[in-house]
């Protein structure tokens, strides 16, 4: 009987995959850092976007009241009574009326 010899072998990596073990691991590492920053970046632009959309509603809110106050300060009635303060006589073949056309 002839007793087998037990041969340790210690495994050589060569340097291509010693830098590959350590990129992986160190990509381990700092993913959940690039995650948790992508996400509160996002989180941010979401805010600045909501905030945005709220602020264009106000405005077109004040458009709209201000488009609708130029109406009543442009009706036929209101420019009879601007005439007749002013001294002016209302004469209805001297007024032209211009048609704003939104395209």
């Amino acid at each position: 009987m002839t007793k087998k010899k037990r041969i340790k072998r210690i495994v050589k990596m060569s340097k291509f995959e010693r830098l590959l073990y350590t990129f992986t691991i160190v990509l381990l590492v700092i993913s959940p850092f690039g995650i948790v920053f992508s996400q509160a970046t996002l989180s941010k632009i979401n805010f600045d976007v909501e905030r945005a959309k709220q602020e264009l509603s106000t405005q077109e809110k004040k458009n709209e009241s201000l488009a609708m106050k130029v109406n009543e300060l442009a009706s036929l009635d209101n420019i009879k009574v601007v005439a007749e303060e002013q001294g002016l006589s209302y004469n209805n073949n001297n007024i032209k009326s211009i048609v704003d056309s939104e395209e």
